[in-house]
């Protein structure tokens, strides 16, 4: 099914974020998790792809498995920078094999020890290219992109970074899901000022569970995300100790997933890092407001 049909129904959804393995030795403990995610029904799973298209195969492998063995929707991440034409026809051409309908198009991190590299000659430097290429291989997808509800670490303003928001939903994009954040009045401000700006589409909360005290630098490092006093209280107070950090973690996610509901978004996306206790948790910590 694709995503942007299943946001035209009228019931609020929770969604799981997973991701492949880094080498084959993992993928059987990965297959697994992510079908322990899939067991609980959830409205659909996105896989991830790796940097440079290292984990590709096993992305397709992941997603294939759950939507053939659970009937849930999948989402394959499409990642572009330094890849070449040939290689994304390809993956394309794989994605569509597989039956699956739901593409997430980015560009992805630059490959390590190419930040500096020149870039001129790449086929595709940013992911409004491959959302064109996709719409003109005429393979029907339903294309999400992403989005910072803070701001683009490389963008030089907010403005800016809605600006390349509005093309690549121009292009093609069907739907937007947003990189995590801890503080849901940011989101509701950047809503505000995308439907302002003429961004109609449907827009996703993605939400990441900090159980752990060391996720909180790699948060900071991926989305350059605000911390909010009353986050840095809970990582100060349970930092230490790994069992109280985790649970007091998922009670801020299902806070945050229940904000969001009170404030008329019916489709939240969690990061669940492959932790099918973690994602098991907070759908029941919301049973009866899903009514699963």
């Amino acid at each position: 099914m694709r995503i942007i049909d299943l946001m035209k129904q009228d019931t609020l959804s929770l969604s799981f974020e997973v991701f492949p393995p880094k080498t084959e030795t993992n993928f059987e403990s990965v297959k697994r998790a992510t079908e322990e995610i899939a067991k609980l029904r959830p409205a659909f799973m996105s896989v991830t792809y790796g940097a440079g298209g290292g984990t590709s195969k096993y992305t397709l492998d992941i997603a294939k498995n759950i939507k053939e063995l659970y009937g849930v929707p999948t989402l394959a991440h499409l990642t572009c920078v330094s890849s070449s034409k040939e290689t994304v026809h390809e993956k394309i051409r794989e994605i569509k094999d597989a039956g699956i309908e739901n593409v997430m198009a980015l560009r992805g991190d630059i490959p390590a020890g190419m930040e500096n590299a020149d870039r001129s000659h790449w086929d595709y430097k940013y992911a409004i290219e491959l959302i064109r290429e996709l719409k003109e291989t005429k393979s029907d997808f339903c294309i999400g992109c992403a989005c910072y509800p803070e701001i683009h670490p490389e963008s030089e303003n907010q403005k800016e970074d809605i600006k390349r928001l509005k093309e690549k939903v121009d292009a093609g994009c069907d739907f937007i899901t947003t990189q995590m954040f801890f503080d849901n009045n940011l989101l509701y401000n950047f809503l505000y000022k995308i439907r302002e700006a003429g961004i109609t589409v449907p827009v996703i909360p993605g939400i990441m569970p900090i159980t752990n005290s060391n996720q909180v630098d790699r948060a900071i490092k991926l989305s350059g995300s605000f911390m909010p006093q009353r986050f840095k209280s809970l990582v100060d107070k349970f930092g230490s100790d790994p069992a109280a950090m985790k649970q007091a973690g998922i009670a801020y996610a299902t806070d945050q997933i229940i904000d969001l509901y009170a404030n008329n978004i019916s489709n939240v996306h969690v990061y669940s890092m492959n932790k099918p206790d973690v994602a098991e948790k907070i759908q029941s910590n919301l049973s009866d407001i899903l009514g699963k």
